[in-house]
């Protein structure tokens, strides 16, 4: 991992030189905060941000029911059935060529492209402080903190998933970047952690109500680690990512909001704690940015760490079965999705049989038939209403 004056160096040329003013600035970046969320720290960037969160809501609703549409029409006027007994390479050619069905998928990633940009340059315009508030917030508390920089990084995680620049593991302003980032992603319906608290008090237990140890694997910024401990605020709740930048700054979030939870830069598949320790496993939305050969390791991993019927709940809405998708429309989206979203997993994840491999791994898996969605805006991942896998550890 790059020293802070590395990166200044490096990235925006100003080598070890601190400004005053950043050096001033209060650790709520000088506009104070909106509940749990520290707002942006100029008010044409906080617009800038509301307009292009509010141009994706477009071109994720209105405007991809009218793409979705056309794709219908188009394969009807091609002779050809909507619900895609075309070849997948023929469905690709013919609406990568639309102007209605590619202009959605442009906007939809120029928007993208634009939020990161303009992220971006704020947290690199302003590094050093960002940077330096991360540093005096390593070994505060009344959270931990455990970074590992010497690690050996696997090569899947070194994907930019979502294009976000240097993805979660390149980057040392990564959780920054992903928060703010996703904020979007959620539409601006997840401002209060409101999606994760919802998925926390959603989060089942074991048989006996025994809580006193969970943990979260790819936590990323530790919004769900952090809802887990406020839900069981006696538990020992620890989140793990692969990404330095994302513990870091996910510890640093956690003892703003005067959270105990321990974050630790640790591998999925390689946790690193003993047998039987943990009465819950959980995530959310992981696997469909895992590299297919890691996902057994991972499942496996879990069942270890996890307690004779301990709980493992993986929130991801297509792991109840296979899902291809159902309609040309949807062959094109997975497509677009894997091509020029980075999700390069994406189309082995809906075809991929969880449950077999859940139950491979030791996990006697079943439905959580409570379990629905708490959030209007999700990452696409999670659809409203679905029963979403758990998996409890055999006795």
């Amino acid at each position: 991992m790059a020293s802070r004056r590395q990166v200044l160096g490096s990235a925006i040329g100003f080598g070890a030189t601190l400004v005053p003013a950043l050096q001033a600035m209060a650790a709520d970046y000088g506009r104070g905060t909106e509940g749990r969320l520290v707002r942006l720290p100029k008010l044409d960037l906080e617009s800038n941000d509301t307009f292009l969160t509010t141009i994706r809501s477009w071109a994720n609703g209105g405007l991809q029911r009218a793409a979705r549409s056309r794709a219908t029409a188009l394969m009807r006027e091609h002779g050809l059935d909507p619900a895609m007994t075309a070849p997948r390479e023929q469905i690709i050619a013919l609406m990568e060529n639309d102007p209605l069905i590619m202009g959605q998928a442009q906007l939809w990633l120029r928007n993208q492209q634009l939020m990161w940009k303009t992220l971006r340059d704020e947290f690199y315009s302003r590094a050093d402080f960002y940077l330096s508030e991360m540093e005096a917030a390593d070994k505060a508390g009344p959270g931990v903190l455990e970074l590992n920089p010497a690690m050996t990084l696997p090569d899947y995680t070194k994907q930019e998933i979502h294009m976000q620049p240097g993805g979660y593991v390149g980057d040392e302003l990564a959780g920054h970047m992903y928060h703010y980032g996703t904020n979007n992603f959620f539409m601006g319906q997840n401002y209060q952690d409101n999606v994760h608290m919802g998925l926390a008090a959603e989060t089942p237990l074991p048989a006996d109500k025994k809580v006193r140890r969970i943990l979260d694997i790819g936590c990323s910024c530790g919004q769900l680690t952090v809802a887990l401990q406020e839900r069981f605020p006696e538990a020992e709740v620890w989140g793990l990512d692969v990404g330095g930048p994302m513990v870091r700054y996910a510890h640093m979030r956690a003892n703003k909001l005067k959270s105990k939870a321990r974050f630790a830069q640790r591998l999925a598949e390689d946790t690193k704690f003993p047998d039987n320790h943990f009465d819950i496993v959980t995530s959310y939305i992981l696997f469909h940015e895992v590299h297919p050969d890691a996902e057994p390791k991972i499942m496996a991993e879990v069942n270890r760490v996890l307690r004779p019927g301990g709980v493992f709940y993986p929130i991801e809405g297509r792991m109840r079965r296979p899902q291809p998708p159902s309609s040309a429309y949807g062959v094109f989206y997975s497509w677009w999705i894997k091509r020029w979203n980075f999700e390069v997993w994406n189309e082995h994840y809906t075809m991929a049989d969880y449950p077999a491999i859940l139950a491979k791994a030791g996990l006697t898996v079943t439905d959580n038939e409570a379990s629905r969605d708490n959030g209007a805006g999700n990452l696409g991942v999670i659809g409203r209403g679905t029963a979403n896998i758990m998996g409890t550890k055999r006795a």
